[in-house]
């Protein structure tokens, strides 16, 4: 089961001000109220963070550090509506910045909408292809749609047999040789033929006396 905290903890807003460093220019003013509430959420002292970049933002309403956390909060309060509410603003507001996307997938992905969270992390990936952790994602969700694909389909045909290795039908459609041996399996070897006996000729009679 996909776990919103797995992928979103992980994203935290010091990781984000690497990715923004190289985007656009931030002001040393507003490091230091984000740090202030990753700390109180590094303790898992959610509710006091929750309060306090609240006040934070009233200040600065357009820290793009404090945003980011107010909706990792909401995610860990599992207020998910929330939480997409304030990632999708920062996809909107910071198209070129790739963790709100990842975070934005992961949560519409806890809400069982996989197809929704495929799209958003293939957008982060086009906006950083170099973003190792929307891949992984990716990777996980479309592994999981296969999986439950597969088992829809045992559910509607009792009858179907599970597929075999797919390692197997490989060297079975491509074998490694040009003697078809990976694709059919060697005839048995013929059983050897008997030598012929050739007929002998008659004795000679014995001469008489």
């Amino acid at each position: 089961m996909l776990q919103p905290g797995r992928w979103i903890r992980p994203v935290t807003a010091a990781s984000l001000m690497c990715v923004m460093a190289a985007a656009a220019p931030l002001a040393q003013a507003a490091t230091a109220p984000a740090a202030e509430v990753q700390q109180l959420v590094d303790q898992g002292k959610i509710n006091d963070a929750a309060q306090r970049v609240q006040t934070l933002l009233k200040q600065s309403p357009q820290d793009v550090q404090l945003r980011f956390l107010q909706g990792v909060i909401a995610a860990e309060q599992q207020k998910y509506d929330q939480a997409i509410q304030v990632f999708t603003a920062l996809t909107r507001d910071h198209p070129q910045l790739p963790e709100p996307y990842n975070n934005l997938a992961v949560l519409h992905a806890a809400k069982g909408e996989d197809r929704k969270a495929a799209q958003v992390l293939e957008q982060a990936i086009r906006t950083n292809p170099s973003y190792a952790t929307a891949h992984e994602n990716l990777g996980d969700l479309y592994a999981r749609m296969a999986g439950d694909a597969y088992a829809k389909a045992l559910q509607l045909d009792n009858n179907r047999k599970p597929a075999p290795p797919k390692l197997s039908l490989i060297k079975q459609i491509f074998p490694t040789s040009g003697t078809g041996a990976a694709v059919v399996a060697a005839a048995p070897a013929a059983a050897p033929r008997p030598a012929a006996v050739e007929p002998k000729a008659p004795a000679a009679p014995a001469p008489t006396p």
